[in-house]
């Protein structure tokens, strides 16, 4: 028997079980709906948080510092650069700088509206550090136009200070989202009212502060603010980047070595160390759950959708072994009648495919709306339909075996 000649009876089958079919086509389609837009969340949770920082991660750490005894402004300065001074020697030490905030910290870097003009009403929002000229070698980032900040260019404010910079350093990104097709460097942006700032330098690529996914669109555009700043009440974090091989050393003796130099403050030891590693593993603890409950989602479905059809499949072989029966009287062959529950099973999930993917463009159009996703790769639904349909070949390869098995004499029995 060919393929044409088993359609007839199999759709003849299908029109008298309408509702069971109907049930499984539709499992069929919200499961090609669910797990393919899951395997696209997985995808995309994935290739974030594996994203470079652009920084020199294997041997960058931070050290949170607060201050005791609410020191004014002039002595946090002087401190700071005491201490500055003091991490710079540490034997394995690189180099370091203070800043506010820190690549993945989740929190603590500083948003700047960026304006071409005053009178310009749509802003570019990006994330900022403070830093100084040791900034860029400390991070471990390319300086790939222009140049770095100079040392009489850092400013001193307090808490208070509005920061009005008169230069200040970008990334790549930034750089082409500001000035697409045109190099950024000499050019002159406002990041308030007053006057502007001038773009002296592009950093090849420098992660914010933020990791998380209300700021996922903006997270790779930074901004370098030549400060030294000064607060009483939330101190400062310490970058320090160390030689290759001497992080660990480094950690125990960078923290000793200012306790030494001042007493004045607060290294907390639970988390006032932190490695880039670190920072890392927890900024994208949430991206590396959902990922993983996605996938495991994803897993339970199909295995229900299997044993759907395994289910379905052996309820029919059980209904249809008179018939089955009569065909192998009639000459069918085993090979017949595996082919017969193979087809069968085939258009049944071919038709919850094809409902399944408009179901998908759907799903991932409302989740680019609600969710800021980006549109979901044709590819992906080719994937996710062709596992289904291998799938489904598969979890009714047992009870196709078994109705291949009813013997010639079923076609004698009664009903």
């Amino acid at each position: 028997m060919n393929t044409t000649m088993q359609l007839r009876p199999i759709l003849a089958a299908l029109r008298r079980h309408k509702m069971a079919t109907l049930l499984i086509v539709l499992q069929i389609a919200l499961t090609l709906t669910v797990v393919s837009n899951a395997l696209f969340i997985v995808k995309t949770r994935v290739v974030h948080l594996s994203r470079p920082t652009g920084t020199d991660e294997a041997n960058l750490f931070v050290i949170k510092n607060e201050w005791v005894g609410q020191p004014d402004v002039p002595h946090i300065h002087a401190q700071m650069r005491a201490d500055l001074a003091t991490l710079r020697k540490v034997p394995g030490a690189r180099d370091a700088f203070a800043s506010q905030a820190y690549p993945l910290e989740e929190g603590g870097g500083g948003l700047v509206r960026i304006k071409h003009r005053v009178e310009q009403k749509k802003l570019q929002l990006a994330l900022s550090y403070f830093a100084d000229e040791h900034a860029i070698d400390t991070f471990g980032i390319t300086l790939v136009a222009g140049r770095n900040f100079r040392a009489d260019e850092i400013g001193s404010p307090g808490p208070y200070d509005k920061l009005v910079p008169a230069v200040i350093i970008i990334t790549r990104d930034l750089a082409h989202k500001l000035f697409p097709g045109g190099a950024a460097v000499g050019q002159r942006v406002y990041l308030s009212d007053e006057s502007p700032s001038t773009i002296i330098g592009v950093v090849d690529r420098l992660e914010g502060s933020y990791a998380g996914s209300s700021t996922r669109s903006i997270d790779e555009y930074t901004v370098l603010l030549p400060a030294l700043s000064a607060n009483p009440d939330e101190g400062v974090v310490y970058l320090v980047r160390t030689q290759p091989g001497r992080l660990a050393a480094v950690l125990h003796s960078a923290p000793a070595a200012l306790v030494a130099q001042n007493r004045m403050r607060l290294i907390s030891p639970e988390d006032g160390v932190v490695t880039l590693a670190q920072a890392r593993t927890k900024a994208y603890s949430t991206d590396r759950g959902v990922a993983i409950m996605m996938g495991a989602m994803c897993v339970l479905l199909l295995l229900a959708t299997a044993g759907g059809i395994v289910g379905l499949s052996s309820f029919w072989v059980g209904q249809r072994r008179r018939s089955i029966g009569v065909r192998r009287a009639l000459g069918a062959t085993r090979g017949d009648i595996r082919r017969y529950f193979q087809i069968e099973n085939a258009l049944i999930v071919g038709i919850g495919v094809v409902l399944g993917a408009a179901l998908g463009i759907a799903a991932n159009l409302s989740l680019m709306t609600h969710y800021e996703l980006p549109r979901m790769p044709p590819w992906l639904l080719g994937v996710g339909a062709l596992s289904l349909w291998l799938l489904g070949q598969l979890a009714v390869f047992g009870p196709a075996r078994r109705a291949a098995g009813v013997p010639p004499v079923e076609a004698t029995r009664s009903v």
